[in-house]
């Protein structure tokens, strides 16, 4: 069977439970940008994007949150997306603050209309 009947067969199948693991870092991505698609040193990066070597590391790392600023200079760098790069930070933050405040959360009672 060629790949091209394969594909042509498939449908997308939508999620029916939720993902357990972390959504990624976009520090992740910006790593596989330098490396694999540009090509480029986080030391070049950051000189380039002006920005410390020390704070594109820790995002690379996935210490420090992608902010606004943040994507919009790697977003300039690489011509990518900073919206992407901001909202797979917020799906982060989010899924981070979940677990973190479960218990809080469980505890509030929701307003019924």
């Amino acid at each position: 069977m060629s790949d091209a009947s394969i594909s042509n067969n498939t449908t997308d199948l939508p999620v029916s439970r939720p993902i357990e693991r972390a959504p990624t870092h976009p520090g992740d991505l910006f790593r596989e940008i330098l490396g694999e698609h540009v090509g480029l040193s986080v030391s070049e990066a950051a000189r380039r994007m002006n920005v410390s070597r020390q704070s594109l590391h820790a995002v690379l790392r996935g210490e420090s949150a992608v902010t606004a600023e943040m994507a919009l200079r790697f977003g300039r760098l690489v011509g990518g997306s900073p919206e992407l790069y901001v909202q797979m930070q917020a799906k982060r933050d989010l899924w981070e603050a979940e677990r973190k405040l479960q218990a809080a959360l469980d505890a509030i009672a929701p307003c019924r209309r």
